[in-house]
């Protein structure tokens, strides 16, 4: 009780009749935390226009303790309801995004971070064997980008790619969502994903002046 009072004094927490609850100075920590970090800033405009463009969700996801977090978002005008908000975890291994963080690090690593959060199954589409996803990270490294097909939401494809530094270092990943009936042939093999590769590109280009 004690640490709740502080927390409430500090406005971290909140309370009424139902109980204590997550305060909005969690926001201001967060949101001063992504401010610093200069993948945001460089990424946020890249990824707007990708929604534009695109009329899907445009994420910018980074690995943080072995899991994919959204750390900006933008809507296109057909962008539908989905479940993602900033600062939302999840596993690495169901998002297109974070596969495709995943292939730029060492298989030992991958194992590391399989051996700590495992491969889960959120729908019937999702990968849960390793073998399985190593076969897609090893496509991933041939054509740069990774695909999601409905493995985290039912009825959801996405196209991501990774965001590299000079050195090789993985700054993040960038994707784009929609629904399966609009990420279908070209568009799902070619379309997007030549736009996805472009906007990673335009914000690697773009990092080195920060």
């Amino acid at each position: 009780f004690n640490h709740l009072r502080t927390l409430e004094n500090e406005g971290f927490v909140t309370s009424d009749a139902a109980g204590y609850r997550v305060g909005a100075r969690f926001l201001e920590v967060g949101g001063y935390t992504r401010k610093q970090d200069p993948i945001y800033d460089v990424a946020k405009p890249e990824i707007k226009k990708m929604a534009h463009q695109t009329g899907d969700h445009a994420n910018l996801v980074v690995e943080q303790g072995g899991q994919a977090v959204f750390y900006a978002k933008a809507e296109g005008e057909d962008a539908f309801q989905l479940d993602t908000h900033v600062g939302k975890h999840v596993h690495l291994s169901t998002t297109s995004a974070g596969k495709a963080i995943l292939s730029e690090y060492s298989d030992e690593k991958i194992h590391a971070i399989l051996d700590e959060h495992g491969l889960p199954e959120v729908t019937e589409h999702t990968v849960t064997e390793r073998d399985r996803l190593f076969e897609e990270i090893g496509e991933c490294r041939e054509r740069g980008y990774a695909t999601d097909d409905e493995e985290r939401i039912p009825g959801v494809r996405c196209v991501g790619a990774s965001i590299t530094d000079d050195d090789g270092d993985v700054l993040g990943a960038v994707s784009v969502s929609g629904p399966k009936s609009g990420m279908q042939d070209e568009r799902f093999h070619d379309e997007v994903p030549n736009l996805v590769l472009r906007t990673a590109n335009i914000i690697e280009v773009n990092m080195k002046y920060q």
